[in-house]
C-alpha cells in the first residue's frame, strides 16, 4: 500500500468508528457560528450570480451542511472517505446524493462543479499531499467555480500538526494555503478568521477562492 492510500485508509477507518458520535455533536453545530454561516452565505452568493451549477461538498461526513447548502438554495451533493458516514447522510438527508470518494481523485468529468465546499476536510492530509488536492479541486470545477476552505489556523507562521480527536490533523497559516491555492491558479476573494470559541482550542480559518 503507498503511503498516500495509506492515510487516506486509516482517516476513513478513523472515521468509520466514531461517525455515530459524530453525527450528534456536529448536527446543530453551525447554529451558534454566525460567522462560520456568513461565509457559506457568501459562497452561495457567489455561486449563484456567477456559473450556478451543481456543488460538491468534500468531506461532508454525515451531511448537515450539504444539506445547508441545499438550504442556501445550491444544487449540492456529499462525497466522504467513509462508508458509515455516506450511510449515516443518506439516512438522516434521503434527498440528497451522497457518495463515497476521495478528494484526490473525484469520479467527476472536468468542469463540472460551479463551487466546491471542503469545510475541515483537509485538515488530515498530510503537507505535501495538499497541491495535488488543490490542482483535483482546480481539474473538476467550471472557470470562475468558487471553493471555500475551513480549516484550522496556525498562528506560528509554520504549519504544525496536533492531536485531533480522531486522526491526526494539520494547522495551516492562511496566508500559506491562500499560496498553496494561488500556485493552482485560485484567485483569493475574500477570507475570515475567527477566535475559537467555547470548547474550541485553535483559531479557525476561512478562504474563499475562485478558480481562475
Amino acid at each position: 500500500m503507498t503511503e498516500t492510500a495509506s492515510y487516506l485508509s486509516a482517516t476513513a477507518e478513523a472515521y468509520d468508528v466514531v461517525a455515530v458520535q459524530y453525527q450528534e455533536l456536529a448536527r446543530d453545530s453551525l447554529d451558534n457560528l454566525p460567522l462560520d454561516r456568513a461565509v457559506l452565505a457568501a459562497f452561495a452568493d457567489f455561486v449563484r450570480t456567477s456559473t450556478g451549477g451543481p456543488v460538491a461538498e468534500l468531506g461532508c461526513g454525515p451531511g448537515y451542511l450539504t444539506a445547508h447548502l441545499r438550504d442556501l438554495g445550491l444544487a449540492t451533493f456529499g462525497i466522504d472517505l467513509s462508508p458509515v458516514m455516506i450511510d449515516l447522510a443518506r439516512e438522516a438527508y434521503p434527498d440528497l446524493r451522497f457518495e463515497v470518494g476521495s478528494m484526490d481523485a473525484l469520479e467527476l468529468a472536468d468542469g463540472e462543479l460551479s463551487g466546491i465546499v471542503s469545510w475541515y476536510s483537509v485538515i488530515h492530509t498530510p503537507p505535501q499531499e495538499l497541491p495535488a488536492y488543490f490542482r483535483e479541486f482546480r481539474r473538476v470545477l467550471a472557470p470562475g467555480g468558487h471553493l471555500a476552505l475551513a480549516f484550522f489556523e496556525s498562528e506560528g507562521g509554520t504549519v504544525a500538526p496536533f492531536d485531533h480527536k480522531v486522526a491526526t490533523a494539520f494547522r495551516w497559516p492562511i496566508d500559506d494555503l491562500a499560496a498553496l491555492a494561488g500556485e493552482a491558479e485560485f484567485v483569493e476573494l475574500g477570507r475570515m478568521l475567527r477566535e475559537p470559541g467555547v470548547d474550541e482550542r485553535f483559531r479557525r480559518g476561512h478562504l474563499l477562492l475562485r478558480r481562475s
